[in-house]
């Protein structure tokens, strides 16, 4: 008796009867797979033909028809632009002190520096706007929500000139302060944070005010904590718009020491004959690179970001 199988076993997947339904389920499965596996592909080929040319030797980027895979995998094109780009001096404190280092390497740690303190100050000046703008009633707080939201229709080319005019004015051309200061609040942070931090319980500040909590202890012990999400997104969001800014700095910088890599790389690729497509693409492949990492850290939060924005207050 104890050798006969049992009734209650499980029966395999392998030994269930096909159907027209379990046939229908696995075929929508499979086109599915299929649809995804072409969608991917062709997303991620111009990332791979990036750097597929970055590799490729100057002589056969014009080739016709493009080898599809480099027969040999030569770094000449990273080494050209690095001695391209020359060497510059890092200024510190000290006008008088400097370090001598590849523009190269320069370039990285202006955009680092511009990217990295300019997320900063954005995330913390959106933040206390979309709390006040969620939390706080006071005259006109919905005209002027929606008037900071229809700033999103104005081009950000229309506000070159009086921007540029503007710096003149307060002598901030060539420097930092010029790239940094006109993009220290953003309206798609403000909204974001404001459309999260309004679905926060209102009861959590009500009970930090009988336990007598100023404003400002409200915003830094209760909202910034809860909203880490929402500060997360914005400051990816932030980051990634930093780091691929190419035109306002264009504008601004005219030393090539205190060129952003984006506006450095430019420069870089061009000669009296045309266009090196190889040096091209491998500059836009190291200015690529830390941002792909960037994307793979925080690809959670880049999904959120997608549907912060669609909750209703």
């Amino acid at each position: 008796m104890n050798d006969m199988p049992s009734l209650a076993s499980p029966v395999s997947p392998a030994a269930r009867p096909w159907s027209p339904a379990r046939f229908r389920r696995l075929l929508s499965k499979a086109l599915v797979l299929i649809l995804l596996t072409v969608v991917a592909i062709v997303s991620l080929f111009p990332l791979y033909w990036l750097f597929n040319t970055a590799l490729t030797p100057a002589s056969a980027t014009i080739k016709l028809p493009p080898d599809l895979i480099p027969v040999n995998l030569p770094l000449s094109n990273f080494a050209d632009v690095i001695l391209r780009s020359g060497m510059g001096k890092l200024r510190l404190l000290n006008p008088d002190q400097f370090i001598r280092m590849p523009r190269l390497s320069l370039w990285f740690i202006n955009t680092a520096f511009i990217a990295i303190f300019s997320t900063a100050v954005h995330v913390l000046f959106d933040s206390m706007a979309g709390y006040a703008f969620a939390k706080k009633k006071f005259p006109g707080s919905n005209l002027f929500f929606w008037m900071i939201l229809a700033a999103l229709m104005i081009p950000g080319q229309v506000t070159l000139v009086p921007l540029y005019l503007m710096i003149t004015k307060l002598k901030w051309v060539n420097t930092y302060v010029g790239v940094i200061m006109p993009g220290l609040a953003d309206v798609i942070g403000i909204f974001l944070l404001k459309q999260f931090i309004q679905t926060l319980p209102t009861e959590l500040e009500d009970a930090a005010r009988v336990d007598g909590a100023s404003e400002w202890g409200i915003y830094t012990r209760i909202i910034l904590p809860l909203a880490v999400p929402a500060l997360a997104v914005t400051a990816i969001f932030a980051f990634q718009r930093y780091w691929n800014a190419f035109l306002w700095p264009l504008i601004v910088l005219q030393s090539p020491d205190l060129f952003t890599l984006q506006v450095g790389l430019s420069y870089v690729h061009t000669s009296e004959f045309g266009t090196d497509y190889g040096l091209l693409m491998a500059g836009a492949a190291l200015a690529a690179i830390p941002m792909i990492i960037f994307f793979f850290a925080f690809q959670k939060y880049f999904m959120q970001g997608l549907r912060i924005g669609a909750v209703k207050g």
